[in-house]
């Protein structure tokens, strides 16, 4: 019987937990460069006197999914999409280099440019500054020129992107860091300007998917109510003896 209800218990624990990852992906479903949560859940020995044919589930997170966004046309000249499995890199609020696929970008009033979270966009050479009043232009290599009223065009400097060999680890403010510190700046990477990648999140599959981990859920509820009753009979049978 407690096999019983230790297999339900874990069961519905594991159900709420992958609803928890399925509700945080569908409420950035219009988030601006999301990356998918991916759960999985792998099986840990239980151990203590008793306990040795118990084996518990825990919850791991194997990273995000890969699958690039839906790229819309703005129009903005501020507005950049990235190409392939490139990062756009900008300062974190902790002073540390992250990375992002939100490529809103916006010059503040100090004149950085900066993302709609107001983080600095890092350049090859620092934070980039555009002078006041100046039209600015985003080439695909990232190479920022800014024109005022009919003068020449200045060179500003290229945006930081990078490409990373392995996947990187979310943080609890969104962005993404490398395991190995700050990745050098790919020369090879590539962006759209005037674009912007939408959230790889399918709300379709996720609301599938959340009908699934609900169901399995109430399953899990009703063999717990199934042990329940029947270990109150199993007492009035024994009692009555």
């Amino acid at each position: 019987m407690d096999r019983l209800v230790y297999t339900s218990m874990a069961g519905a624990k594991a159900s709420l937990q992958r609803q928890d990852v399925l509700a945080h992906n569908l409420a950035n479903v219009s988030t601006q460069g999301f990356r998918a949560e991916l759960a999985a859940f792998r099986a840990v020995p239980v151990r203590g006197d008793g306990a040795s044919t118990r084996v518990a589930a825990i919850e791991t997170t194997i990273g995000y999914s890969t699958q690039p966004g839906p790229v819309q046309s703005t129009g903005r000249s501020l507005d950049v999409a990235v190409k392939g499995q490139s990062w756009l890199a900008v300062q974190a609020l902790d002073g540390t280099e992250a990375y992002t696929r939100a490529g809103s970008l916006d010059v503040n009033p100090e004149g950085l440019l900066v993302t709609q979270a107001g983080l600095p966009v890092a350049g090859d050479g620092g934070p980039i500054t555009v002078p006041p009043n100046s039209t600015v232009e985003i080439a695909s290599d990232g190479t920022l020129t800014a024109r005022s009223g009919n003068g020449r065009p200045t060179n500003l400097g290229r945006i930081k992107l990078v490409t990373p060999e392995g996947p990187l680890t979310r943080g609890p403010d969104g962005l993404f860091r490398a395991a190995d510190g700050d990745l050098p700046a790919d020369a090879a990477a590539r962006l759209q300007s005037g674009s912007l990648e939408g959230s790889n999140v399918s709300p379709v599959e996720t609301m599938v998917a959340m009908i699934a981990a609900a169901r399995q859920f109430e399953h899990h509820m009703k063999l717990l109510q199934g042990a329940e009753q029947r270990e109150q009979s199993a007492a009035k049978l024994l009692g009555s003896m």
